[in-house]
């Protein structure tokens, strides 16, 4: 009898090793099959380019991380940037390349991870710049000449926004309380509602000069960065406000910009786009993403060209400034519907 108990209590615990050993097995492949990569993933952008050209222009992109990640990459165009969060939501696209804005509703509707942001002429961030045709009014001292690099011409800046005789930086918050000097009744050129430099962040730092931006100034309304420069060339406005710098747009139908219009404020700066993947996509998988994405530029010569045509890029970074983005987010409540 007492051999039976044993062998009864010996298989017991054995029973209990296998079954403790198939929960086991069941869990690490439960772990292995969440952590499984798709078989695809579609990055979904606003291009650039437009037409016939769309595809070819993403064909480098899409092959580039096909061939890095060993998976399929498809790439889609969304008819604008809000389209890129709604592909996210729905998951029709594991990865968006889209705005600032863009970025922080995939953030906070669905728990996206920001992994880049753009960088344009080396910087993640730009100013919107204050333009005026009455330097006299809004500069404490005279303007000064300083060169923008990225295009190699000299422009006209006041306030200490720039030093003479140096490369521009663009950097703000700089000269803010110049708009203060904003009378009541002055011509203010100001772009679309939706436009960050154009409208929104200088809105907000009119509002912080105490400026009624309804009653106390005559808004002129334009289309473009570079419409609210020339309505300031051409005298329709006394102020206005583009992003760093819009002047370079318009030196064919103004040659004398530089003289005729000065900056004279910069904003806080606006945060670039970038990228945001999927909550649902395996860490390993947005890791590797992130750096073949990290790299593309410094690829090669094309990729270089590929991305400037494609979005208007002359890099990503990882490092994120999330803090900037979410910044952003709070401008935007103040101006929504």
């Amino acid at each position: 009898m007492r051999s039976s108990v044993l062998a009864i209590g010996a298989l017991t615990v054995a029973a209990l090793g296998l079954a403790g050993c198939s929960a086991s097995d069941s869990s690490a492949s439960a772990t292995d099959e969440a952590q499984a990569w798709p078989d695809s993933i579609t990055v979904s952008l606003v291009p650039s380019v437009e037409g016939e050209d769309l595809a070819e222009a993403l064909d480098p992109l899409t092959t580039y991380l096909s061939d890095g990640l060993g998976i399929e990459v498809e790439g889609v165009v969304a008819s604008d940037y809000a389209a890129t969060v709604e592909a996210l939501g729905a998951d029709q696209a594991q990865v968006v390349i889209t705005d600032a804005g863009s970025l922080y509703q995939a953030m906070n509707q669905y728990d996206a991870q920001l992994v880049l942001r753009d960088v344009r002429f080396g910087a993640t961030s730009y100013s919107s710049v204050a333009y005026t045709n009455n330097p006299d009014k809004y500069c404490e001292t005279a303007p000064v000449k300083a060169t923008y690099a990225a295009s190699d011409i000299e422009l006209s800046y006041c306030n200490g926004i720039e030093e003479a005789g140096k490369n521009a930086t663009g950097q703000g918050e700089a000269g803010i309380d110049a708009l203060k000097k904003i009378s009541k009744g002055t011509k203010v050129a100001l772009q679309a509602a939706t436009s960050p430099a154009g409208y929104q962040y200088p809105v907000v730092a009119m509002r912080d000069a105490g400026i009624d931006t309804d009653a106390d100034i005559s808004q002129v309304p334009v289309e473009g960065n570079n419409n609210a420069v020339l309505a300031v060339a051409n005298g329709d406005a006394e102020v206005s406000f583009g992003y760093w710098d819009a002047r370079t747009t318009v030196t064919a139908e103004a040659p004398d910009v530089a003289d005729k219009v000065t900056a004279f404020a910069y904003t806080e700066m606006i945060p670039n786009g970038g990228v945001a993947v999927s909550n649902t996509l395996p860490a390993d998988l947005v890791e590797q993403l992130t750096k073949l994405m990290d790299d593309y530029a410094d690829s090669s010569d094309e990729a270089k060209t590929v991305m400037f045509d494609l979005v208007g890029l002359s890099d990503w970074t990882s490092e994120t400034a999330d803090d900037e983005i979410s910044r952003y987010g709070e401008i935007l409540t103040q101006f929504a519907k």
